[in-house]
């Protein structure tokens, strides 16, 4: 039987064993909802990087830069976080280095992982499709906010184990707790999120829009995939090779 287990912050990430595992990295608001975005349409790849100079270099290389601090665009920087930014037909077949507060963090610090691909509410039934169809264990990392747990890739998280097939079972608390609150709130995620503290945060700057689309579900059957140090669309015919193996 597999076994999943719920990272609430990259700073516990050290507490749990990635390798050998299929990691999910969320963060709902809003990196990992701009990246499946982005490679839904069109966005060749993305490279997740940990600091702005890295993604300046990366810059200087002739990709396109993508970065955010604090929720707002970096100084510098054309693409900062927001979803519909990614929409752009002109960013199709381009590859983009991305650094966001939290997001990349996670990513960057999941690395052991046999694999890492990345969840949104955008992608949830493929994500949950995909990890019922495979044989290894799944730790969900939430991004959080500066080390610290929040209340939407908490949500998420259970989202995802609510949908698991009983071939697996729960290995730490953490995991329960994510799928009791999803089971609360997941008929008005946003009345639930009103007064998180992230949601509050990204109030002050306006971008009601961005949270909207955030929460929404299934509106792309795509998942990203980390290959190499580049994120890029998982083709479908892995999830159905893998399905298949499994029956």
């Amino acid at each position: 039987m597999k076994n999943v287990e719920v990272c609430l912050t990259p700073d516990l990430v050290d507490l749990y064993v990635a390798k050998g595992k299929v990691v999910v990295v969320i963060d709902i608001l809003r990196a990992t909802t701009c990246m499946t975005t982005a490679i839904a349409n069109g966005v060749k790849s993305l490279i997740p990087v940990a600091t702005l100079d890295e993604c300046r270099a990366l810059c200087k290389k002739g990709y396109i830069g993508a970065a955010e601090r604090d929720g707002k665009t970096a100084e510098g920087f054309d693409l900062g976080n927001s979803p519909f930014s990614y929409m752009d037909k002109n960013l199709a077949g381009k590859t983009i280095a991305v650094t966001t507060t939290n997001g990349t963090q996670a990513i960057l610090r999941s690395k052991d992982a046999d694999e890492i691909i990345i969840g949104s509410f955008l992608n949830k039934t493929a994500v949950i499709n995909y990890l019922n169809s495979q044989s290894k264990d799944v730790l969900l990392v939430c991004a959080g906010w500066k080390g610290k747990i929040n209340l939407e890739d908490t949500l998420y998280a259970g989202a995802v184990i609510d949908g698991l097939d009983e071939n697996f079972f729960f290995e730490n608390d953490s995991a329960i707790t994510a799928q009791t609150l999803y089971k609360f709130a997941k008929n008005n995620k946003r009345a639930f999120l009103e007064n998180s503290s992230h949601v509050r945060r990204l109030n002050h700057l306006n971008i009601d829009k961005d949270i909207e689309f955030c929460l929404k579900d299934d509106v792309y059957n795509v998942i990203p995939v980390l290959r190499g140090n580049e994120l890029v669309m998982m083709e479908m015919e892995e999830v159905e090779k893998t399905a298949v193996r499994r029956k």
